[in-house]
């Protein structure tokens, strides 16, 4: 049997896996977003399904900003372990300057216990191997402060987070730039450490080495990388950090990042994903990742025990008293930015004077964009009464780039924009009067280009205007994230009068769906109201 990469698609990068029986847990990183760090579940290592998230009180993920930073910090690298009933997942959260920290729990869905911070550890990637002797064993990456880069590591007190010995560089990788993201294994009387290097971009790549002893001396396999598309055509590109995990059957596997760039082009604004391939092992007790060290979109299934996929939930009406995991707030959402009680059945947003440009907490729900071809649309209830106040949907990279479609207030009268952001760059290209209660917005998304509409009552449907999807790229925009899009509210300045309600959300992937009848569509969920 076969299946496809990504395994995971949209913004999930930085994948880290381990098995307890025959279930496998795997998270991500999640930067700015909040609630932090997506923990998925699977019993074949293909078909994944989001339990929740590991990080969801803001004690545990506080993500204000305490001093001008660039885009994209939060929430780095996490890597997932399970030892003695217990499972734990480390990271580092660069909102709070770098600190490191681990949290634990007894089930995967939580409760996660609060942070414990690691006092004199540095660098990024953090990661934890629980040996056979007891031992625990902390690996991370240079941690600045005139450090030589490579690969540094301790031992842990893992009751307290006190480091048992002092921090020791273990090897520098095979030279090439940004030695990172490390997994220690121990087999076959060889520890094996996995490391990424070439940076998280078109040069990024898989390498390893092996000592008989945790600190080295390590030896470099002779055969690096064991998994790298650089200089290749192939559909995935940017392959690199990767982890390894033992399937019950014994087969060896291997998750990893990856990117989908924009055809004839190095331009990708998904983000990078979460991809899987097959490990093979040399006579002399190498692994190789993938068909020869690289990564392919369709690939053999070997022994795993492909299970049915999830379905896809197209929509979400809004009628729990919580929010499905697949949400996400842009950093940590101000008290009463949202409810989903205030009028039940509806995603109440209630705009605060942050907005998409200022780097803040705007009132903002979104989802990963995870197709190239996809519909998105959803009902928004809302009369803007002063200047200023506005919501609707954004197509979001970060607060420099992004693209809306909303209802706004401009010199006392109810108008429709569209609205592009590129960099320092921004125009409202269109402007059309609108005075109803309700109007339904459309993004309609393809590989190269978004389509911005809405309807009115009567379901008539305008188109307002485009954008490119390369100029919201990462190699464009900056950052280390994907596209969100998301429901959005603002006062621009000053809290917003009057509160935009969201009926529901719609996300149609087109590569599984025929194009819906737009039109049509409007006309029956207003006919519902």
């Amino acid at each position: 049997m076969k299946y496809n990469n990504p395994v995971i698609s949209g913004f999930h990068p930085d994948p880290s896996v381990c098995r307890v029986g025959d279930d496998y847990y795997l998270v991500t990183s999640s930067f700015d977003y909040f609630p932090g760090v997506p923990i998925f579940h699977s019993k074949d290592l293909v078909n994944w399904t989001q339990l929740g998230h590991v990080l969801t009180r803001e004690n545990q993920l506080p993500l204000k900003r305490p001093f001008p930073m660039p885009l994209s910090f939060g929430i780095f690298a996490p890597t997932i372990r399970y030892n003695e009933g217990r499972f734990y997942v480390i990271t580092t959260n660069l909102s709070l300057r770098g600190k490191n920290f681990y949290v634990w729990a007894e089930q995967p869905e939580g409760p996660w216990s609060d942070p414990i911070y690691i006092e004199g550890w540095g660098g990024i990637d953090p990661s934890l191997h629980f040996d056979q002797d007891g031992k625990v064993y902390l690996t991370g990456n240079a941690g600045g402060n005139g450090e030589e880069d490579g690969i540094y590591q301790a031992e842990l007190e893992i009751a307290t987070g006190r480091l048992l010995s002092e921090r020791r560089l273990i090897w520098r990788g095979t030279g090439g730039s940004h030695p990172e993201a490390p997994h220690l294994y121990h087999m076959d009387g060889w520890y094996y450490l996995l490391i990424a290097e070439g940076g998280t971009e078109y040069g990024h790549m898989v390498t390893i080495a092996r000592s008989r002893h945790p600190y080295g001396p390590y030896e470099s396999n002779s055969s690096n990388p064991i998994l790298s598309n650089r200089s290749t055509g192939k559909g995935i590109q940017a392959t690199g950090h990767a982890d390894l995990v033992q399937a019950a059957d014994g087969s060896w596997w291997a998750v990893f990042l990856g990117v989908r760039p924009i055809t004839h082009s190095k331009r990708h604004h998904l983000g990078r994903e979460t991809n899987l391939s097959a490990v093979s092992w040399t006579e002399n007790g190498w692994p190789i990742i993938g068909e020869a060290g690289q990564a392919e979109i369709e690939n053999d299934a070997g022994t795993l025990p492909l299970g049915v996929p999830e379905l896809w939930e197209p929509k979400d009406d809004f009628n729990s008293d919580t929010l499905s995991p697949v949400w996400n707030f842009y950093r940590n959402p101000q008290p009463g930015s949202w409810s989903l009680t205030e009028k039940p059945g509806w995603l109440t947003l209630n705009g605060q004077s942050s907005n998409l440009d200022d780097g803040e907490s705007p009132a903002f729900v979104g989802r990963r964009q995870q197709h190239f071809n996809c519909e998105v649309s959803s009902l928004l209830e809302f009369i803007p009464v002063d200047d200023g106040d506005e919501a609707g949907l954004t197509v979001y990279m970060n607060e420099n780039y992004h693209y809306e479609i909303a209802r706004t207030c401009k010199q006392g009268q109810s108008v429709v924009i569209f609205r592009r952001r590129i960099g320092s760059l921004w125009k409202v290209e269109a402007e059309v009067p609108y005075s109803e209660s309700t109007v339904v917005f459309h993004i309609s998304a393809t590989e190269q280009h978004y389509k911005f509409s809405y309807a009115t009552s009567s379901g008539e449907v305008i188109e307002i205007g485009t954008g490119e999807t390369g100029m919201l790229a990462t190699e464009v925009a900056g950052g280390y994230t994907g596209i969100f899009i998301a429901m959005y509210a603002t006062g621009n300045g000053k809290d917003a009068r009057t509160s935009a309600r969201f009926d529901y959300f719609e996300y149609c992937p087109g590569e599984e769906k025929e194009p819906m009848d737009f039109a049509a569509m409007i006309i029956a969920s207003l006919k519902n109201k």
